[in-house]
């Protein structure tokens, strides 16, 4: 009989144990993986012009929302260029690239050119961000053929 309740009590604890495993399993496997993307707008915007030349952009985006924005090495005054930062940055951090794609940013008086130039950095750079969810493709039909009815 103490054989039998032992059997028992350790079959509750295996099958126990099996259905918690397959329950975490199944939790993990929905998760989806985050998707990080860093632009760099030095290629891709180097004809926009501040002040003072170039103003390169990393911009960072995880999962379709922007996590961050690092101005890189320029030409352009300290001052002005933190003026810009502090204005037109803030704006962009935390919306999603189709949010900040439509953004008319203000910019920061007194860093006109430099505030623009961020601006059209951003947005060029945000043209090149992977979309984060699937695209679908429309049926197309080649020249010549016959349709069905």
């Amino acid at each position: 009989m103490k054989k039998t309740i032992i059997i028992a009590a350790i079959m509750l604890l295996v099958a126990g144990t099996v259905s918690l495993d397959a329950r975490t399993k199944k939790k993990t496997a929905t998760k989806k993986a985050a998707t990080t993307q860093v632009i760099y707008t030095g290629d891709i915007a180097n004809k926009v012009i501040g002040y003072n030349g170039t103003t390169p952009l990393n911009i960072t985006v995880k999962n379709g929302v922007i996590e961050s924005i690092e101005v890189l090495p320029n030409q352009e005054s300290p001052n002005y260029l933190k003026r810009a930062k502090d204005k037109v940055l803030p704006q962009y951090i935390g919306k999603t690239v189709a949010e900040a794609k439509k953004l008319d940013a203000d910019i920061a008086t007194g860093a006109t050119y430099t505030s623009e130039a961020l601006i059209k950095n951003i947005k060029m750079g945000l043209d090149q961000a992977k979309s984060s969810s699937a695209t679908k493709s429309k049926a197309t039909t080649k020249k010549g053929a016959k349709k069905r009815r």
